[in-house]
């Protein structure tokens, strides 16, 4: 099993390109970057993880810019989105942005994606809630075509273009892994649809469920799982589900902060190795 971190990319936090290497001269395989583009003042949605919804969400870079600073520090660690809020996107730009990054990494990109759980963020941008999922996957299959096809057309329910030139193509073929986000009842419809693979936060419900997607999927699936606890019961319990890399949040910060949390989540995975 491999192993990775997640981190909101602030400006006032260590920087993108320097938590990268950082991050690969420590032996981690991946590092994901989370995407909000702004959170509406207005906090109507509620956030599960309590009542104050923390200032990284608000204060991060943009997601593309982090993972090419990113990608350009590094040689062999895998750069991603944890996860690209595609409902957030218009798909021609963003399909533009993913296979720059893939192109400039030499083919590192993970490509995290989900319509995300601010709903008054997503209406900032012209989304209507209710059809976020469907347009999610309009968007992802317009990118898809474009990846793929020299001279891309697409029709669909949001989006539609015929004959456009796009390059450069990513370096991955036939485009980078999409790692679909998310936890709801109709997720695994969206993994077997358009996805490489799921990408869920950590929870042991979560894990409970692998077998039913694997037995559901008709081809090989990548399972990832982000927000795991630094806890080697937890990592042995993902390694004997198959599980193929499972990622630790760190905190947003200067490095002093970031590097207590990644020797606890080295500590653990040294000890799943009995070291």
């Amino acid at each position: 099993m491999q192993f990775g971190v997640g981190y909101f990319p602030t400006h006032d936090g260590v920087r993108p390109g320097e938590l990268a290497a950082r991050v690969e001269e420590r032996c981690q395989d991946a590092l994901f970057f989370a995407e909000h583009t702004h959170i509406p003042a207005s906090r109507e949605s509620p956030w599960t993880g309590g009542p104050e919804l923390p200032r990284r969400y608000y204060h991060c870079y943009d997601l593309f810019v982090a993972l090419t600073a990113a990608a350009e520090a590094t040689r062999r660690l895998r750069v991603g989105s944890g996860v690209c809020l595609v409902v957030e996107r218009d798909p021609i730009v963003t399909a533009k942005a993913v296979a720059s990054v893939d192109h400039l990494s030499g083919g590192r990109l993970e490509f995290g994606v989900g319509a995300g759980w601010n709903r008054e963020e997503m209406r900032n941008h012209g989304t209507d809630p209710r059809t976020r999922m469907a347009l999610l996957r309009d968007r992802v299959r317009a990118m898809q075509a474009i990846w793929t096809q020299d001279e891309a057309s697409y029709t669909g329910e949001f989006h539609s273009f015929e004959r456009i030139w796009s390059w450069p193509k990513p370096a991955q073929r036939p485009h980078p892994p999409i790692l679909v986000g998310g936890d709801g009842p109709t997720v695994f419809d969206r993994v077997l649809d358009y996805g490489d693979g799921w990408f869920p936060t950590w929870s042991p419900r979560h894990l409970d469920r692998v077998p039913e997607l694997l037995a559901r999927a008709d081809r090989p699936l990548d399972v990832q799982f982000i927000g795991v606890p630094a806890d080697p019961r937890v990592l042995d319990r993902l390694r004997a589900a198959g599980v193929r890399r499972a990622s630790a949040w760190l905190p947003s910060g200067p490095w002093s902060v970031v590097e207590a949390t990644l020797e606890r989540w080295e500590r653990a995975i040294a000890d799943l190795h009995g070291e």
